[in-house]
């Protein structure tokens, strides 16, 4: 069963991130509170969107699908970025993940939207040959650049030390 996340499920959301985070060989990189994701998920401007599976018995939240609208300037048109997809590893192998895909593929059709799109680790040989199979594609001529923490922030001084001197100039003109 999928369904969506509910502002109760922020809890066990958390902590299949930091599960998640752990098997990608990254735990420490995991400090999102569980007041940051109530708020990216159900506050007054929600930008992201979850959705849950649970176990057809139980009823127990297995796995998670975190994502967002992303925008291809050359289609014109939005798209689904899969932000996180998780199956705790004893729910593996019963259709989960495929059933939390599934879900967002019926959503971007529903909503006219063009494609569902992720990253995986290269390393990660299980995720690719599940993604594989469902006829998804590497999209191998593109390389993903990140600026964070420190360069972020020496980048960020630069644009508002250019702001100054512009502001400045006009003023004098």
């Amino acid at each position: 069963m999928i369904r969506p996340a509910t502002p109760a499920d922020v809890p066990r959301i958390g902590q299949f991130i930091r599960e998640l985070a752990a098997y990608e060989k990254a735990p420490e990189q995991a400090v999102a509170t569980d007041a940051q994701l109530h708020t990216a998920l159900f506050g007054p401007d929600p930008a992201v969107y979850a959705h849950l599976a649970c176990d057809d018995v139980s009823g127990e939240p297995v796995g998670f699908a975190m994502w967002f609208l992303n925008f291809s300037t050359w289609r014109g048109r939005h798209g689904i970025y899969l932000e996180d997809l998780y199956v705790r590893p004893q729910a593996r192998g019963h259709g989960h993940g495929k059933a939390l895909l599934a879900e967002l593929a019926r959503l971007a059709v529903e909503r006219g939207l063009w494609c569902v799109q992720w990253w995986v680790l290269d390393w990660n040989r299980p995720s690719i040959d599940f993604y594989e199979s469902l006829g998804a594609v590497a999209q191998d001529e593109w390389t993903v650049y990140r600026i964070s923490d420190a360069p972020l922030a020496r980048l960020a001084a630069a644009a508002e030390s250019t702001a100054a001197v512009s502001a400045s100039e006009s003023s004098t003109a």
